[in-house]
Order: C-alpha cells, then sequence, then structure tokens
C-alpha cells in the first residue's frame, strides 16, 4: 500500500469512528453515518477519497456477506413455502413499478428501452440497508419484513434481465426474445450449481474440517464457499449477493452455522460499512444545489411511487391494509441495483438531462430509508390514521424485559445447553428468569421462541443493572470458560454482595478461585457426572439409599475433595466440533405457504418429523409441551428439539411437506 493510500485509509476510519459514534449517541442508524462520511469524503464534497473499482469490488463483498449470513438463518424448505411470496409479490412490483416510471418517460420522448430500463432502476430497492436495518429491529420474520425480503430476492433474480437490456441500450444492439431466454438460461444454470455444490459438498467439506480442528481452515473454508457462490451467480450475470444467500440457506442446514457466522461477522462488518460510504460518495451536492427542486421533487415521487404501487399490490399476500402499507414504506427507497444501472446508462452517453439527477434522487431515497424503515409502523399508521401503540417489535420486547426486571426473578448468564436447560425447569417450577448471552444467532432463535434472553456481556455492569440485578433472587454463571466465570463474580459482587451466585465449571481448576471472588457455590460437571454414577454403581450394590446420600452430601461438603486428587492426561483438551453433534434448539417460523399450516403436529410427526416439539409461540403466546393436536396456523413459532439432521428434516416437512 502506498503512503497516499494509507493515508485515505486513516482519513476513511477516523472519519467513520466519529461519525458513527455521534450516530449512536444521538440513538440514529450507523447506516447514516457511513453514508454521510461517503457524501463528505466523496469527489462531489470535499474531493478526500475518489471513488476506486477496487474499493467498489470491497463493497460489494459486505453485500454478499450480509446476504451470506441472513441465508444462515433460512432454509431450502422455507424459501420452497415462501414461493409465491417471491415469484408472485415480487414479480408485481418489478413490473408495476417499471410500468408507472416508464409510462411518463415515454411521454418526454425517451426510447421504449431506455424508459424501460429507467423504470427497472427505480423498481429495485437496496437489499443491504433493508436488511441491516429491519434486522437490528427484529422485524425481518415480521408479515411487513417477510414480504420485503421476498421482493428484494427477486429483485436479485430479475436484475440480470435488465442488465442485459441496459447493455445492449448503450451498445446500440437489440435485446431480442433470444437474449432474455440466454440470460434466464444462464442464471439457472448458475443457481442450480450453488444448490447442488452447497447440499452435496459443503456438508462433507466442514466435517472434514472441523475433524482436525484447525480454526484458521474452517475461516478460508468459510470465506471459500461463501465467494465461490458468489462469483457462480456473479458469472452468470446475476448479483454477488444472491449465490452468497444461497450458500448460507445450504449451510443453515448444518450443525457448524453457529460457527460460520461467528467467523464471517468481522469481514461483513467491515466490509459493509465500506459499502455504504461507496454509495454516500456517488451523491454529487454540486448537482443537488443547482437542480434542487428537480431533485427533490424526484425523491418524493420515487417514495410515494414505491410504497403507493408494493402498498396495492400486496394487500391480498399481507392480509391487511395496515401491513401492506408498512412493506410498501420499507422498499420505498432505491437501491444498489438501480445506481448500476443507471451508471451504464450514464457512461454510455444516454439521456444524461434524466438519469443525472435521477441518480442523486436515488442516493437521497437511499439516505432516507433508515429513517423510514424505524418508523414505518408510525408512518402507516399516520397515512391511514389508525391508533394504536406506535412502539416496534424491539420496543415492546425490551418493555417486557424490563417489567420482567423488576421483579423477584432468577438471572441466567449464558443461555447454551446448560442454561437453557435451566430455564426450563424454573418455568416448569413457575419461577421467572431473564438469560444473557453473546451469541446473536442463539439469541435471535430464543426470543422468535418467546424466552427472555437479551443480547449483552454478562461482566458489564450496566447489563446486569438493566436485566435487575438488584431485584434478583439468584444469578447462575453457566459458562464453562472459568476466566468468564470470574470475570462475571466479580462484577456481580461490585453491585450487589448478599444476591446468591452459583457457577457451574468444567472441572476444579479455578474453584478456589471462584469462591475468593464471592461465588456462593460452585459446580464442577466432572465431579457432579462421577457423583451421579457412583451413586448409581452403589445402588446396583445393593448399598441403602440413605446411605448414597450422606455419601453424596459429605462429599459435596468437602468442596469435591475426596474427588480431587485424579490423573489427567498431559494432551486432555475440550471436546471439539468434530465430535459427535448434539441435541439443539430450533425456531421454525410457518409462513402463509408452509405445509404446517393447518395441519396438526401429530401429523408433521406422521410425514417423519423425528423431533420433540418443545413450544408453539403464536400471536407472542408461549405453549410449552403442545398436545399432538395442536393445529397450526400462519405465523407460528414452531420450537423443535432435535440433532442437526432431524432438525433439518422436520423444517423441511413443517415448510414443504
Amino acid at each position: 500500500m502506498t503512503e497516499a493510500g494509507l493515508g485515505t485509509v486513516l482519513l476513511m476510519l477516523a472519519a467513520v469512528v466519529a461519525v458513527v459514534a455521534a450516530m449512536r449517541r444521538l440513538r440514529l442508524p450507523p447506516i447514516v453515518g457511513y453514508l454521510v462520511v461517503g457524501m463528505a469524503l466523496g469527489p462531489h464534497a470535499l474531493g478526500l477519497v475518489s471513488d476506486s473499482a477496487f474499493a467498489n469490488a470491497l463493497a460489494e463483498l459486505g453485500v454478499a456477506f450480509l446476504l451470506f449470513t441472513l441465508g444462515l438463518e433460512f432454509s431450502l424448505p422455507r424459501m420452497i413455502a415462501m414461493r409465491g411470496e417471491v415469484l408472485g409479490l415480487g414479480a408485481l412490483q418489478v413490473a408495476g413499478t417499471t410500468l408507472v416510471v416508464a409510462l411518463p418517460v415515454l411521454a418526454g420522448g425517451t426510447p421504449v428501452p431506455v424508459a424501460v430500463v429507467v423504470g427497472g432502476a427505480v423498481a429495485m430497492s437496496s437489499t443491504a440497508i433493508v436488511v441491516q436495518q429491519l434486522t437490528e429491529q427484529a422485524e425481518i420474520n415480521r408479515t411487513h419484513g417477510r414480504l420485503a425480503f421476498s421482493v428484494l430476492l427477486f429483485q436479485d433474480l430479475v436484475f440480470a434481465l435488465y442488465l442485459a437490456l441496459a447493455t445492449a441500450v448503450v451498445g446500440g444492439g437489440g435485446f431480442g426474445t433470444g437474449g432474455a431466454l440466454a440470460a434466464l438460461g444462464k442464471a439457472a444454470v448458475a443457481l442450480l450449481l450453488v444448490l447442488v455444490a452447497g447440499r452435496w459438498l459443503a456438508r462433507p467439506l466442514f466435517f472434514e474440517i472441523a475433524r482436525h480442528r484447525g480454526q484458521e481452515l474452517f475461516t478460508l473454508a468459510v470465506l471459500l464457499v461463501a465467494l465461490s457462490a458468489a462469483w457462480l451467480t456473479h458469472e452468470a450475470g446475476l448479483s454477488l449477493a444472491l449465490g452468497a444467500f444461497l450458500a448460507g440457506m445450504l449451510l443453515a442446514e448444518t450443525e457448524y452455522r453457529h460457527q460460520v457466522e461467528a467467523v464471517i461477522r468481522p469481514f461483513r462488518d467491515v466490509l459493509l460499512g465500506l459499502f455504504f460510504i461507496t454509495i454516500g460518495m456517488v451523491l454529487d451536492l454540486g448537482l443537488l444545489g443547482r437542480e434542487f427542486l428537480l431533485v427533490s421533487a424526484l425523491v418524493i415521487a420515487i417514495l410515494a411511487g414505491k410504497t403507493l404501487v408494493v402498498t396495492l399490490v400486496a394487500r391480498r399476500f399481507a392480509g391487511s391494509w395496515f401491513k401492506s402499507l408498512r412493506a410498501g414504506l420499507v422498499l420505498s427507497g432505491g437501491g444498489e441495483f438501480g445506481f448500476a444501472l443507471l451508471a451504464l446508462l450514464v457512461e454510455g452517453g444516454t439521456e444524461a438531462r434524466l438519469t443525472q439527477p435521477l441518480l442523486a434522487a436515488l442516493a437521497l431515497s437511499m439516505l432516507l430509508t433508515p429513517f423510514t424503515i424505524r418508523h414505518n409502523k408510525r408512518i402507516a399508521r399516520l397515512l391511514l390514521r389508525e391508533q394504536g401503540p406506535a412502539a416496534t417489535a424491539l420496543a415492546r420486547e425490551a418493555a417486557v424485559d424490563a417489567a420482567l426486571a423488576g421483579r423477584e426473578h432468577v438471572i441466567l448468564c449464558g443461555y447454551g445447553r446448560v442454561g437453557q436447560n435451566i430455564g426450563r425447569l424454573l418455568e416448569r417450577h413457575g419461577h421467572e428468569y431473564i438469560a444473557i448471552d453473546l451469541d446473536p444467532v442463539r439469541v435471535r432463535t430464543a426470543r422468535q421462541a418467546g424466552d427472555p434472553v437479551v443480547f449483552g456481556d454478562s461482566a458489564d455492569e450496566q447489563v446486569l443493572e438493566s436485566v435487575g440485578l438488584g431485584s434478583a433472587s439468584v444469578v447462575v454463571v453457566t459458562f464453562a470458560d472459568p476466566a468468564i466465570a470470574l470475570g462475571i463474580v466479580r462484577a456481580v459482587r461490585r453491585l450487589r454482595a448478599a444476591v446468591p451466585v452459583l457457577v457451574r465449571t468444567a472441572d476444579d481448576s479455578s474453584l478456589e478461585s471462584l469462591r475468593q471472588a464471592g461465588a456462593t457455590e460452585v459446580v464442577p460437571e466432572t465431579f457432579e457426572a462421577a457423583l451421579m454414577l457412583v451413586s448409581h454403581v452403589l445402588l446396583f450394590l445393593d448399598t441403602p439409599m440413605s446411605r448414597i446420600v450422606r455419601m453424596i452430601g459429605e462429599v459435596r461438603g468437602e468442596r469435591y475433595g475426596a474427588l480431587r486428587s485424579v490423573f489427567r492426561p498431559p494432551d486432555s483438551e475440550p471436546p471439539g466440533a468434530g465430535e459427535p453433534a448434539r441435541e439443539e434448539l430450533k425456531a421454525v417460523v410457518l409462513p402463509p405457504g408452509a405445509w404446517a399450516v393447518g395441519h396438526t403436529l401429530a401429523e408433521a410427526r406422521g410425514r417423519g418429523a423425528e423431533v420433540q416439539f418443545s413450544a408453539v409461540r403464536r400471536e407472542g403466546i408461549v405453549g410449552r409441551d403442545p398436545a399432538p393436536s395442536t393445529v397450526l396456523r400462519e405465523g407460528d413459532v414452531v420450537v423443535i428439539l432435535g440433532l442437526p439432521e432431524a432438525l433439518e428434516h422436520a423444517e423441511a416437512v413443517l415448510l414443504a411437506g
């Protein structure tokens, strides 16, 4: 890297840190900060950073990684269940918006092919902004979020046709039926290759890599799979993001999806920020000043027109005007594909008097998109003149958590297998709890299932206060890592000296240090397993139960002293990813086209769903251990428990039959 290049990078980093920190303080989406940095440093403002092909390529990878991580939460059966929304609603939105835009453009004397390309450019919405903002607001699985995502997927598919048409227009050639069929054929082959390779090669590849426990090799394999799928679809004329999404969707059906997301997240966050910066660089502030009225009118027309089109075509899919209007507001802004199409026309010198102001209008509409999405519910109620709570799903969940934190409850630090089992038993005996975990996938899945889990660091004093440490009856630390447990115990004791703190550890290596830090009781897994096994052995040897109970009490009273003098192999290490998979929970959201809608859990089991149906969440109410006769409805969240392969098959049954 040259000295000038390093200076540019440092300048961008300094600007991003300052602006995004300000956005956080003002409680604004960080996306806005990235866009502002791009506008300020770009060639049309201060000119400190020039737009480059290399930066644009990295930015596209950021979007691809975003869709890859989103694909990890989907599955092929779920996409099959959503096919009506993707192909039906998506086609209606793209065709409707293209027609609405193309007609006035044609009236101005523009040739038909150019008008269609301009209409297609306006029809596109920003996958990166919409998905990122909906995920942050916990609305990606709500009706309007699901409909918006379906439309975005169709836009990714149809972009190849618009790109081929735009290329033909700039090159002066024609675009007939043959060209359209050729583009569709290449796209179909690429999608088929991604699906086949992902299903038959991904699982064996990751199994072999995980067996050798090589973290750097696992990271390289994740990047290889994501980028290979993105490259295949890109070569076929589709977007990088679509291939990456399909690869993530296929890896979601393996037991490695949590580790895959943890590996890809740092790359995604950095490159996605670069993507938003490059979008901000496109906005020509000089043109905005010269053509302010025209650009402003175009921005209003884009936002209002796209909202109206989506609201009308989504009414049948959403079930109400309120939900369809929310989907319309979410998709009202411009998108990165629209930039690509208009940029192609600009480079070819086609209709510059129209494309240049429209390019600025699309950039401004993208700048407004995070605000529109954040307040989509309030805006929809205002436009429909409806009364009701304006809080988002995230705000409602936060209010429930705050109310629970004010009552007597148990705090679970960590919501892995041990934490989940403790939570289930507490619920069974009528006790409330709040869990804290740092795994975003686990937290998202648990909240979908209705469990009171918050994202945060259990050793952070502010997090502990927010989950009601002052009114907690007991704190349970379920992390096996003694260093993490030690930090949590010290943080709890700094805030509250008297609350009981129970700590789970893998062995006795930190038993004394945890007790000195303030742990009320420390439970080493190895010793408890030994106690349970020896109690069963003594029972088979006809030892009286009273003597066994007394023996267990004495050993525990000695703090496991009788079991601590054991030999450990010097090369022993904790279980790794290559060992047999364990049972886990999974939440399956039933979209309108799912097979299970209208069928019972017994019917699902009859089709081969060999899992335990742990709970069904309906309209915010969680029913634990549902009866086999329970009839499932659209929008239900079905929580299933089993091995990864069994979960995959059960999800396929619920969604596709």
